[in-house]
């Protein structure tokens, strides 16, 4: 008879083992900054399956990152970090619509455009 702990360790592995390569692929692009590569294999797998949390979930985090990477980046000028930024955190909430991050982003991404006396763009 296998003891709990011998279950949750077998169960974590077929997790592990039942998780899409292709997404493994994506997540692995994200973390290497490669956040356009990423998206480019998660975006079909997302058509195909659009139910797909897993594939969602990813998809959603690589727009997060893409959008941090261009917020954060101390080498680009306001005129160029933050429509990109407010961009890839508005898509981040296509897919993921209850993601609190992206959704205070794009109210602190606002707030800027606004106080500097510009429209927000679409």
């Amino acid at each position: 008879m296998l003891g709990k702990l011998t279950v949750l360790i077998l169960g974590a592995s077929l997790l592990v083992w039942a998780a899409n390569p292709k997404v493994a692929d994506a997540n692995a692009k994200v973390k290497a900054g490669k956040y356009e590569e990423a998206i480019a294999v998660l975006e079909p797998l997302h058509k195909a399956a659009p139910k797909d949390a897993e594939v969602t979930s990813a998809l959603a985090n690589a727009h997060l990152k893409y959008g941090d990477y261009f917020m954060y980046n101390e080498q680009l000028p306001p005129r160029q970090k933050y429509r990109p930024a407010l961009k890839q955190y508005r898509t981040v909430l296509k897919y993921d619509p209850a993601n609190k991050d992206a959704a205070v982003k794009i109210k602190t991404i606002e707030t800027i455009y606004k106080q500097m006396g510009m429209p927000v763009p679409e």
